[in-house]
């Protein structure tokens, strides 16, 4: 690779990590090409790009684009999964967890979630949340429960009373 082209691998990395709020990192070694174009597109849906990276050039995009806590993670052959504001981290951290389960190849080697380092551990554990929607649904259920619960009295409305 010449020198232009690693300066604009460089610059084009250095703005998808600035754009980014959750970075993913994996160790893909012994994927095949399918595996990895199905993991692509797993990721995709959540909102994710998955990128398989060069560890001397995403030093320097991760040094320029005040990415430290990326730089501990580079060790080895990389992935990254960058998503943006609008992608769903949880779904993005299934689709790796389910896929390092199915393949028993890919290793989860943690993230950078809102600037701040994250552990394989914990990447697992955000996989192991429900999805969004899921989460929305409980939370909404959690505020309107104690509204449409019945008072008690012999006089309630909804028991057949007139409560309110």
């Amino acid at each position: 690779m010449k020198r232009e082209q690693k300066e604009q691998v460089v610059d084009e990395l250095t703005a998808r990590l600035k754009a980014a709020d959750t970075l993913l990192v994996a160790d893909y070694r012994g994927l095949t090409m399918p595996q990895i174009d199905e993991l692509r597109t797993r990721l995709l849906e959540s909102g994710a790009r998955f990128t398989v990276v060069k560890n001397t050039l995403t030093r320097r995009a991760a040094e320029a684009a005040g990415t430290d806590a990326l730089l501990a993670l580079l060790d080895g052959p990389s992935a990254i999964a960058f998503l943006e504001a609008d992608g769903d981290m949880v779904a993005a951290a299934k689709a790796l967890a389910d896929s390092a389960k199915e393949t028993k190849v890919l290793e989860i080697r943690g993230g950078v979630l809102s600037g701040r380092a994250v552990t394989a551990a914990e990447v697992e554990n955000l996989a192991s949340l429900p999805p969004a929607d899921v989460l929305r649904g409980q939370v909404l259920g959690a505020i309107v429960a104690p509204l449409s619960a019945c008072c008690g009295r012999r006089a309630c409305r909804r028991g057949g009373g007139a409560c309110g």
